[in-house]
């Protein structure tokens, strides 16, 4: 089947021709022609599979017809980050040389006042993250009462990142007769009862079994042991590669992104990060500098594993194995990308078993070791300098720990304290007047001297030899007997105010007054 065969507009087919494709995927085949006959479709592909063209081209032609006004576009698409958002911008510019649309990208860290500047021209074609379109819908800055064709994007990144709530939220302020197109690689429950509420009688589109990896993709694992031997066994690992191009290294932790970039570096890699911390700019110029090769790797988070469309990716290396096993289909699906070939190896240690047997349990496949098993690897040979304190992290990581190490954390190390520059005032005896003199008490004396004085060890008292607490330290002397008597009214403490005399008047002189 050709692209002319699906019932393409001349526009779209030219803007096809141009960029170099001539045959649809699986999933563009199925999709398009119900998208074009207004159709819910509910497409479940796996990713680099060519989802994006399967929605981008029916709603190419959709929108030959008709103009945006102000505040009210059109169709809407939604994308759980930041990165896949500018990518659909990037589709909507290449398919769309022929048609005069205005497209408008909502998305964190750019300028809110260029983004309301769009809107407010009239946007027909709107792509948008969650969170930034709610914000402006809540300002009054959009309506999307005029939503012709919404599509979300990456529905079960959605549900990993929490914005299922937020995607409820949408779909009840667009028109109900609207036209929705669903894409997804996983169908967890979650999502499947979010299609049940939100779809009217979808067409289903599976191109390949829920979560399934491609099969052009040579995946593998690496048995290692943790921290700094782990680092030294991903570098031998890139190094050892025959037919390394370029290459996409996945970490769990963004912190652990910034550790491993700075280690790569050191050690002469060409490498950039990318991660979720990073402002917007920094994040599209890292991402800009792989797709052009001004840096072979790419050390990130799970930020860029759904849906970024790097063409020609060799190598994916797993640092981390994911917690997720969904996650594991969506990082590897970054290389073997439009029928290319590509390669994927899992750095595993004792740890992480449990988490590779789901992944091998979710894409009913089991996973070849490269080199030894995990149970065939030995003790850990990494020198001791290498290998982590019991308290702290290696030398890498001591930044991490706010510039305090292990030593400092058990009282080594701290600064003497000094002495008070001014004695502690002593407290007036209980039941003395104000401005009163009162002689100096022996506790007083004793908080006016120095800290370092009065923390000496005292010498031990004289006793009787007859008493038998010789030998032990002076204790406060007991009360006496009458101490234990039970107070009456305010016993000896009487305030001086009760104690003044108390002029009385003659009764006769009040009583005629």
């Amino acid at each position: 089947m050709q692209f002319n065969e699906l019932g393409l507009s001349s526009k779209v087919l030219q803007a096809v021709e141009a960029s170099g494709y001539t045959t649809p995927t699986p999933i563009q085949a199925q999709s398009i022609p119900h998208a074009l006959a207004g159709r819910d479709i509910l497409g479940i592909a796996q990713t680099g599979t060519g989802k994006t063209a399967a929605f981008t081209l029916p709603m190419l032609c959709r929108l030959e017809q008709g103009r945006a006004r102000a505040r009210m576009p059109r169709t809407l698409i939604l994308e759980p980050t930041r990165e896949l958002a500018a990518q659909v911008e990037e589709a909507f510019v290449k398919y769309g040389t022929n048609h005069k649309l205005n497209v408008a990208l909502l998305i964190g860290g750019v300028s809110f006042g260029d983004q309301e500047a769009k809107i407010m021209r009239g946007a027909d074609v709107l792509i948008a993250t969650p969170g930034r379109l709610l914000d402006f819908f809540e300002r009054g800055k959009l309506l999307l009462n005029g939503i012709e064709i919404l599509v979300i994007d990456e529905a079960d990144r959605m549900l990993d990142m929490g914005f299922i709530p937020d995607i409820e939220k949408i779909c009840k302020l667009v028109p109900f007769t609207r036209q929705t197109l669903f894409f997804s690689a996983t169908m967890p429950p979650e999502i499947t009862r979010l299609t049940e509420a939100f779809l009217h009688n979808p067409v289903r589109v599976e191109v390949a079994r829920a979560a399934s990896t491609a099969t052009g993709i040579t995946q593998g694992l690496v048995a290692t042991h943790g921290h700094a031997a782990k680092r030294d066994t991903l570098r031998k690992l890139i190094r050892g590669q025959e037919n390394l191009k370029n290459a996409i290294i996945f970490c769990n932790r963004k912190r652990d992104v910034a550790l491993l970039h700075k280690s790569l570096a050191k050690h002469g890699f060409s490498v950039g990060a990318l991660h979720g911390d990073m402002d917007q700019l920094a994040r599209m110029a890292s991402l800009e500098a792989f797709k052009t090769g001004d840096v072979d790797l790419i050390v990130c988070s799970d930020v860029a594993a759904r849906g970024l469309d790097i063409p020609d990716v060799s190598h994916v290396f797993n640092f981390d194995v994911p917690t997720h096993s969904e996650d594991y289909v969506h990082r590897i699906g970054r290389t073997g990308r439009a029928g290319r070939s590509g390669v994927a190896l899992t750095l595993v240690t004792h740890e992480d078993t449990k988490y590779v047997d789901q992944i091998e349990k979710l894409i009913a496949r089991k996973i070849d070791w490269i080199g030894p098993a995990l149970n065939e690897l030995g003790a850990d040979e990494t020198p001791h300098r290498a290998r982590p304190h019991r308290e702290g992290q290696d030398s890498e990581r001591r930044g991490e720990r706010g510039g305090r190490t292990a030593r400092a954390g058990r009282g080594e190390g701290r600064p003497p304290r000094s002495a008070p520059e001014t004695p502690a005032p002593a407290r007036k005896p209980r039941g003395a007047r104000y401005g009163e003199a009162q002689p100096a008490s022996a506790d007083a004396t004793a908080a006016e001297a120095p800290r370092a004085v009065r923390h000496e060890r005292r010498p031990r008292a004289e006793h009787d030899a007859n008493s038998p607490r010789d030998g032990r330290r002076d204790r406060k002397p007991r009360h006496d007997d009458h101490d234990d008597a039970p107070v009456i009214g305010m016993g000896d403490h009487v305030p001086s105010f009760l104690l003044r005399p108390v002029r009385v008047k003659p009764a006769a002189e009040t009583l005629e007054d």
